[in-house]
């Protein structure tokens, strides 16, 4: 089990204890089986997120090999100064669209002038404060920000209230007629507190596939 910022076990038999529902889906599921996704720096998580987003699994991973294969000498990975110095048409021939250069490059310029935390101090925040810092990076919406405290700092409290394939597993494991609206998913999950990223994980298995594309966070 990777080291996650919380008890695991804990988390589990708190969620089968404030909700039989759930209880029974984590039941049939089995034992908590989420995995992180090291990260050598927030700006190497990030990159990879802008790279990777709105692209199959495999199109970005050769999209973003490209890119590293820019800089042949990181062998760490490239870092906020090599994409400030790239030109843009390399970076565009390596496969990337001109909105990820434009996120990447304001991703690597708020890295640089210390905008952003380390991965250090990222650990040490809070939750709020975190996201709201990472959503001001062109290019990371909630959504990425949600996922990067999920499955890379393991944080125990994430709901991502907009992720589709959440509130399709809602409905499908409670036997919903349609979809619940983010307030009602909100509202249920208040019962989660304080692990309401291990009820998503569990929620996003009974699509019987994996909750996310983890090279996306």
């Amino acid at each position: 089990m990777a080291d996650f910022a919380f008890d695991h076990r804990k988390a589990v038999r708190h969620l089968k204890a404030v909700d039989p529902a759930l209880a029974e889906i984590m039941a049939r599921i089995g034992p908590f089986a989420m995995e992180l996704k090291s990260a050598r720096s927030l700006f190497g998580a990030l990159a990879e997120a802008i790279v990777y987003q709105q692209l199959s699994n495999k199109a970005a991973a050769t999209i973003y090999g490209r890119v590293e294969a820019l800089f042949p000498r990181r062998a760490g990975g490239f870092g906020p100064r090599d994409i400030l110095q790239a030109p843009v048409d390399k970076l565009r021939g390596a496969g990337l669209s001109a909105a990820k250069v434009l996120a990447l490059q304001d991703l690597a310029q708020r890295v640089h002038g210390n905008e952003l935390p380390s991965l250090d101090e990222a650990l040490g925040m809070d939750d709020a404060a975190l996201i709201d810092r990472l959503v001001q990076v062109r290019g990371i919406g909630r959504w990425s920000a949600e996922m990067f405290l999920m499955f890379r700092l393991g944080r125990p409290d994430i709901l991502p209230l907009d992720d589709y394939s959440l509130r399709k597993a809602y409905a499908v494991a409670f036997r919903k007629r349609s979809l619940p609206s983010p307030r009602t998913l909100e509202r249920h999950g208040e019962k989660w507190r304080p692990y309401r990223t291990v009820a998503s994980w569990y929620l996003w298995r009974t699509l019987d596939r994996p909750p996310i594309d983890r090279s996306l966070v």
